[in-house]
């Protein structure tokens, strides 16, 4: 057996699988497209992603839909003890954010990319909040904004709505013509990742002072502030709350200002990323003497390769 360990997390988006040695420096770094079982990755797509790193001493996956899904928890476990052996471990995605935020000690942490959720460790246990998936849930997350946005062009487009402009330069941004949107928007493989990538241009038509953007991103911050506040008091947290973020969302400032604002303060630093928490429960159930210096040096490293 490897003397080192993996942290794996994997998205909507995109997917980071990390090698760690014992005083914990980044052994090797990869990444790649999402795991996404919402979109018809199975488990050949996790078994072809985790062949590469043989049998680690220990491995720690953050992959979605994991204590959510029955079917879908079930053989994500069977491919990672098949692949990786018995001292691989799954976990829901965002846990393992909760991990490398906090190291594993008490707060808040929301995380905003593709979905969205609240998860909360405090007096009373862990809860979670929201998660709930694109067809009825993930309030505030990138797909869920991109939807908002392109329902808002759609009524501007056949004139249900008459705010000028916010269709046309939407398109625009996103490449494609307001009598063409139906089609561009469903004919991707990937509708979830392509309706989050939307987000990105209404970060940007905010940016600008596109008021419909603008009031989008806004009422993206009131459900996310919303989903702290529910996952907290479940936690038996109070007053003052400490939360930390994560996930693509939250680049824009607009956001993560929207949300400071309901909370009433600014967020905590993240300890580690979410692949370095995955990484940082896999190093502890090694049995290796993980310290404050261990998760410098493993932040530092992540740092140095542009993952924080």
């Amino acid at each position: 057996m490897m003397a080192e360990v993996l942290g794996l997390d994997a998205g909507g988006t995109k997917t980071l699988a990390l090698r760690v040695g014992p005083d914990g420096r980044v052994l090797e770094l990869r990444s790649g497209p999402g795991l996404d079982p919402v979109a018809g990755d199975g488990p050949e797509r996790l078994r072809a992603c985790l062949a590469p790193f043989g049998q680690p001493r220990a491995a720690t996956l953050g992959l979605p839909y994991h204590g959510e899904v029955a079917a879908v928890s079930r053989w994500q476990a069977e491919v990672a003890v098949e692949v990786l052996g018995t001292g691989a471990r799954v976990m829901n995605d965002v846990a393992a954010a909760h991990t490398g935020a906090f190291a594993g000690a008490e707060g808040v942490l929301i995380l905003a990319g593709t979905g969205s959720m609240a998860w909360a460790r405090g007096p009373k246990g862990e809860h979670r909040v929201g998660g709930f998936g694109d067809l009825f849930g993930d309030e505030g997350s990138a797909f869920w904004i991109g939807r908002r946005a392109l329902a808002a062009a759609s009524r501007q487009i056949d004139g249900r709505a008459w705010a000028a402009g916010f269709a046309d330069t939407l398109c625009a941004k996103i490449g494609a013509a307001p009598d063409t949107l139906i089609d561009w928007t469903y004919a991707a493989a990937d509708r979830r990742a392509h309706v989050a990538s939307v987000a990105r241009a209404v970060s940007a038509l905010a940016g600008q002072g596109d008021a419909t953007a603008d009031e989008v991103l806004d009422a993206a911050a009131a459900e996310l502030a919303l989903a702290a506040r529910a996952a907290a008091a479940a936690a038996g947290w109070a007053a003052p709350l400490v939360w930390a973020c994560a996930g693509g969302v939250f680049a824009d400032t607009r956001v993560l200002a929207g949300v400071t604002g309901r909370l009433g303060l600014a967020p905590c630093p993240r300890k580690l990323p979410p692949v370095g928490g995955a990484a940082l429960d896999a190093a502890r159930r090694a049995g290796w003497a993980v310290d404050e210096a261990w998760i410098a040096a493993l932040a530092a490293d992540l740092a140095a390769r542009g993952v924080t």
